[in-house]
């Protein structure tokens, strides 16, 4: 009895790959959504794991010590809060010294106030006359009519006199207002301590537990993810902190050198600011300018404040960070501003400070995980198309220019021939590819060509680096087929001439013209083909050549050939007594020295 296969019902979806996007939307979504819902649990988890990857080199070292795990987490726990104590207490007090001394500057402050406001006289006063007289019409506010005013008289003659009095609250009501807006950041880091010892003294134990809910499966794969996030974040948070540092200390000289005082104040608050990322420096710069105002007169020393904190933040925002953080997180300058706001929207002020770190992980997972390969597509740093890719889009945008910025930036550190053979060669494949399948249209087709030709002759123009010497014989370069074909013998015979060969290059079906140059036994006939499309061209072609010419060397270029197919090109090399390279390499090298046909 023959079983017949279940046919698919009309009800079910064809493509199981729809299924599974729909089921990767909706966990993303789901996902979101939980830590939206549960942010006020996964902030503090969030910074209680950065902080670990902060002080587990310095309990590490500890440990090896001898001084016992628990020990060695509890002396790092105490100098960080002791060191984050100290700086707030010295912060707090500069703050409150700068408030005593302002009472000293009230004059100049006032005189900052008044020069601000539109003088009484002159153009700018007659238009604040003016606009106040319309706004006082518009309002009503005019003297009133006879009728309307004695309305008005009437109801408010004797007014009876209203005051709100307010008790005095008791000394713990003004302590609770007092200490209120501080509990809720105290509490939280209170909690983010907690979570960080216990983070800290079991880190083995919550790996382990980690690697058991992925999988033994997938064992390799989630261990290089820890290891890989581990790194970069660890390298992050130390650059951070480095460029922070060496951030505050040149807007402490800088300030110094205006003027301002408490210069070192400042240049502290800048560093601590700049955890959080971009809003951090400009809260950082209102104290120092605002000082500054009242300090000195005019306000050349207040623009100059502003303009440092400007230059320095656009030095160190656009170039320097990005150039390190970049590199050292694998995450791309877009990226970067597209996270911060991302966890901005998400968690507030501490999904702006924990973006980078939690960007970090989201693109390892994306790495790692092949489902979430977009994450990384479009949150990394590693460039998303290769070169002969990049080349051949905009080819096929008709871009000149910008084709040949594509080579010209290959070639600053890579070689003529790596290019045409990485880059170029592949493009064209890809546009013979699309051109087979109909979907090329034919005035893209004929730039694409155009472009690289005249990418080639240019490229020739340029001098070689030392002069070769000749070389016996001729090289006879045919192309089998069709236009892709000549331009890859095209890059081959330029190959050949800066080596000293003589070339001679020729259209597809000139073996008439071939024969009037009676090629000799000095010579070589090499016939250029792009393959899949030009391989039978290639060997019909060289079957005819040997046919007429059973002396002479023949080459075939196989430019491109696929691996793992080789079979395919040694029965070509039987069936016509040739000689096949599959790279301009190997061609060049063979070129001196394919046998003579027996």
């Amino acid at each position: 009895m023959t079983i017949l296969p279940r046919r698919r019902s009309p009800q079910q979806p064809g493509n199981d790959g729809e299924w599974s996007t729909l089921a990767l939307i909706g966990t993303l979504v789901a996902t979101l959504a939980v830590l939206y819902l549960a942010k006020q649990i996964f902030i503090p988890f969030a910074f209680a794991l950065t902080l670990s990857f902060v002080l587990t080199p310095p309990a590490t070292w500890l440990q090896r010590i001898h001084l016992g795990r628990i020990p060695s987490v509890m002396i790092v726990m105490v100098a960080l809060v002791a060191s984050t104590g100290g700086v707030s207490w010295m912060v707090a007090n500069q703050l409150i010294e700068v408030a005593d001394h302002l009472p000293a500057y009230s004059e100049n402050i006032h005189n900052k106030i008044q020069g601000i406001r539109a003088p009484a006289t002159g153009a700018l006063g007659r238009a604040e006359k003016s606009v106040a007289a319309i706004g006082k019409e518009l309002a009503g506010t005019d003297t009133p009519g006879p009728g309307r005013g004695r309305r008005a008289t009437a109801t408010t003659a004797n007014p009876l006199p209203v005051e709100v009095v307010t008790p005095e609250p008791s000394p713990l009501v003004y302590l609770g207002n007092l200490t209120k807006p501080f509990l809720v950041p105290i509490g939280m880091f209170g909690f983010v301590l907690i979570l960080t010892v216990f983070i800290l003294i079991k880190r083995e134990d919550l790996r382990n537990r980690l690697l058991r809910l992925v999988g033994v499966g997938q064992l390799h794969a989630t261990t290089q993810a820890l290891d890989d996030a581990t790194q970069r974040i660890s390298r992050y948070l130390v650059l951070q902190f480095l460029v922070n540092a060496l951030m505050g200390v040149a807007i402490a000289a800088g300030l110094s050198a205006i003027g301002v005082p408490y210069a070192a104040l400042w240049g502290v608050i800048a560093a601590l600011l700049r955890l959080v990322p971009y809003v951090g420096i400009l809260s950082a710069a209102i104290l120092p300018f605002a000082l500054s105002l009242a300090v000195f007169d005019g306000w050349l020393r207040p623009a100059l404040v502003l303009l440092l904190f400007f230059v320095l933040e656009m030095i160190v925002g656009n170039f320097v960070e990005p150039w390190l953080y970049g590199a050292h997180t694998g995450i791309s300058s877009l990226g970067l501003l597209v996270s911060a706001i991302f966890w901005t929207l998400l968690w507030g002020v501490p999904g702006l400070i924990l973006s980078t770190p939690l960007t970090v992980c989201v693109v390892v997972l994306g790495r790692y995980v092949p489902q979430l390969s977009f994450l990384h597509i479009a949150l990394g740093d590693q460039d998303v198309l290769t070169t002969e890719i990049q080349l051949y889009q905009r080819l096929l945008a008709m871009d000149h220019d910008e084709a040949r910025a594509v080579v010209d930036q290959f070639l600053k550190d890579r070689p003529l021939l790596d290019l045409y053979e990485q880059v170029v060669i592949p493009a064209l494949m890809l546009a013979e590819q699309e051109r087979h399948r109909g979907t090329l249209e034919p005035a893209r087709e004929e730039f694409v060509f155009l472009c690289l030709n005249e990418i080639v002759a240019e490229l020739a123009e340029q001098p070689e680096e030392s002069p070769k010497t000749g070389h016996p014989g001729r090289v006879f370069l045919i192309p089998a087929k069709d236009a892709a074909d000549e331009t890859s013998g095209a890059l081959f015979a330029q190959l050949l001439e800066r080596e000293g060969f003589a070339v001679i290059s020729f259209p597809a079906g000139s073996l008439s013209e071939l024969a009037m140059l009676e090629p000799s036994t000095d010579d070589v006939i090499c016939v250029s083909a792009l393959p899949p499309f030009a391989l039978s061209a290639a060997a019909k072609l060289c079957t005819q050549l040997r046919a007429r010419y059973p002396k002479v060397r023949i080459m075939a270029g196989i430019w491109g050939f696929p691996e793992g197919r080789e079979q395919v090109l040694r029965r070509l090399e039987k069936s016509t007594n040739m000689t096949v390279a599959t790279s301009l390499a190997q061609a060049m090298e063979q070129t001196a020295n394919v046998p003579v046909a027996i």
